[in-house]
């Protein structure tokens, strides 16, 4: 009995790398209800609650990511003591130092383990240098330990590294920038850098935001309670039924080998992707806001119906919004904003522009690199006026470049940055043409892509020809109302179009995004690659459409649930609002009943183990 007691214990205080502690699994509750119950005893004692916490949230990522934990710790007593050091120093050259010094140590850790491999192998692509990668921290761990209890022929990469990294270095700019005062105590800092609901998947906080909350008394009102539990079942839905279900019965099964699907069904897998990354981290925010809410702490909105979204730029203010906020504060107006390009904004295109084109090996894309550099270069000479448009463009493009390397240690990742950064940049001038421009346009892309087709025959010519026909269409459709209608306004139908060309465009570049995620690192780029363009042979190559009904019939419940996920998330907001604030008044009687019968029910969709957030790769 003892030792099963001993046991017991030591399971619960080790970890293990095949069960990392999840929103999704019962543990985490058991875990949950354990520290909200001490949390309850303690929550007046502000000190002892953050200290608690703090505690709580180390444990929980030790749980999450084993060793890695003393990466965050190191993370959290380093930014506490420079954050200090910035805030004292009394010239701005020696502010300007400590600042320095913090982005060093906080960008090399997190270059370290996030993109070694993807650098070794850019210096052999390049240069012929062969350079082996070498776990220095294992290698220590194991002169600790006096044995090999660490591999040192591989770089983990540790869950949400990216996320404190980030919350580390805003909360250091902005003591630099004088907008907040460092925490004077290290166990508030602490619990501030590691508050576990948002550790390990986000959202990035801003001290600012959340610095102040940490020293308020708790308080939760009856509403904010219900508000919460709807928030943790509403991401348990996600997770488990839309994002898991659907990844687990199709759309892994076809990323996994796009030859053995047909096109229908690597198209479907495709734009099924779309909904179950959202699903994915959208249901961890969710959960995470739920569970912080019910502590007396409140995260900001991450997610605002992205799919909504009429543009690609719209798209990145409702997606991941703490991170599209994060990159414009820290990256985009740094660079220069809309205002002027500076130094960094050259440096980054043109570093991105010369590898990328090296590596690619191609003299085609040598040559287009080099015809808009020199387009660009003209007009800025011959066009004054247009420079400030320009190069705004160009900051936009770098930081939407940069952004996807922050994704993945890959190409895949800035090719799928890039084309984001070139839809919002084509969208601009789009919006600025009238409707008979549009059409001129796009009928001249459409004829382009129509003679590549039959010039020189391939999947991705035919792909092209048909989505420009559709736009085409669509443009031309418009102007004829124009015509005979005058400028009359058709704006619900005119949102409609925008929103679904907005969603066809973002769902294509995820290609890429999908292609080189869950992967080694070492094999990352050539995998994903071939990935990609097995998937577009076969969406681009003719379909056997007899096979459709058949392959509808075999896979009814996802498709099914793929439909219903659509429909729930262009459900107006305010609907959404109404019934949301109508589960948070319902009695607490029928409220315990609701969530038995609604977690029984998310509960029979798990059909194999419970899967990591897709987000966890971050």
């Amino acid at each position: 009995m003892v030792d099963k007691l001993i046991s017991f214990i030591l399971d619960i205080f080790s970890f293990n790398p095949d069960s990392p502690l999840l929103f999704t699994q019962h543990y985490f509750w058991i875990f949950f209800v354990a520290v909200f119950s001490v949390f309850s005893l303690i929550h007046s004692k502000i000190l002892m609650r953050n200290a608690f916490l703090f505690f709580v949230s180390v444990f929980f990522y030790y749980k999450t990511s084993g060793w890695f934990t003393l990466i965050l710790v190191f993370a959290t007593f380093f930014n506490f003591f420079d954050g200090a050091r910035i805030y004292k120093s009394k010239s701005n050259g020696a502010k300007l130092f400590w600042l320095v010094l913090g982005l060093i140590v906080n960008l090399m850790t997190l270059c370290y383990f996030k993109y070694s491999y993807f650098f070794a192998d850019m210096l052999y692509d390049l240069f012929g240098i062969q350079i082996k990668v070498f776990n220095a921290f294992a290698w220590i761990g194991n002169e600790i330990a006096g044995r090999p209890a660490f591999s040192v022929d591989q770089i983990l990469l540790p869950v949400g590294i990216s996320f404190y990294t980030f919350q580390c270095i805003s909360y250091l700019m902005d003591i630099f920038r004088n907008r907040v005062e460092p925490v004077k105590n290290i166990l508030n800092f602490g619990f501030y850098v590691t508050f576990f609901p948002q550790l390990v998947a986000g959202p990035i906080v801003r001290a600012s935001d959340f610095i102040p909350q940490i020293y308020k008394k708790y308080f939760l009102s009856r509403r904010q309670f219900g508000i919460a539990m709807f928030w943790i079942l509403n991401g348990m839905a996600k997770k488990i039924i839309l994002s898991d279900y659907i990844a687990v019965n199709f759309i892994d099964r076809v990323f996994e080998n796009p030859t053995m699907y047909t096109g229908f069904e690597n198209l479907v897998a495709l734009f099924g992707y779309s909904l179950q990354v959202y699903a994915d981290f959208s249901g961890y925010t969710d959960i995470a806001i739920g569970v912080a809410m019910l502590m007396g702490f409140y995260l900001p909105k991450n997610f605002n119906s992205p799919y909504k979204a009429t543009n690609p730029g719209g798209f990145w203010k409702r997606w991941h919004i703490s991170l599209s906020k994060w990159l414009q504060d820290y990256l985009y107006i740094p660079l220069g904003g809309n205002r002027t390009a500076s130094f960094g904004t050259y440096a980054c295109i043109l570093t991105i522009s010369l590898v990328g084109t090296i590596l690619s090996g191609s003299i085609w894309v040598a040559i287009v690199v080099i015809s808009i550099a020199a387009i660009v270069t003209l007009n800025c000479y011959k066009y004054p006026e247009k420079k400030k448009n320009l190069t705004s463009n160009m900051n936009r493009l770098n930081t939407m470049l940069l952004g996807g390397l922050w994704h993945g240690a890959s190409w895949n990742f800035m090719i799928w940055g890039g084309l984001n950064g070139i839809g919002m940049i084509v969208y601009r001038f789009w919006k600025d043409w009238d409707v008979f421009a549009r059409v001129i346009v796009i009928m001249a892309v459409t004829v382009i892509f129509l003679t590549l087709a039959c010039l020189f025959p391939a999947p991705i010519w035919n792909i092209a020809f048909v989505w420009s026909l559709i736009i085409f269409i669509g443009s031309f459709i418009r102007l004829i109302y124009n015509y005979f209608e005058g400028e009359r306004e058709f704006k619900f139908l005119e949102t409609c179009w925008a929103v679904f060309q907005t969603f066809v465009f973002i769902t294509w570049t995820r290609l890429f995004f999908r292609a080189g995620s869950n992967l080694d690192p070492s094999e990352a780029n050539e995998k994903a690659w071939d990935t990609a363009k097995n998937m577009v042979n076969k969406i681009g190559s003719p379909w056997d459409t007899s096979l459709i009904p058949q392959i509808c019939h075999a896979y009814i419940n996802v498709f099914v649930l793929i439909i219903i996920g659509m429909i729930i998330h262009w459900i107006p907001e305010n609907t959404k609002r109404r019934y949301r604030f109508a589960f948070a008044s319902l009695p607490l009687p029928l409220m315990a009943i609701f969530v038995v019968i609604f977690v029984y029910i998310i509960y029979q969709f798990i059909t194999a183990d419970l899967q990591k957030f897709i987000y966890f790769q971050f």
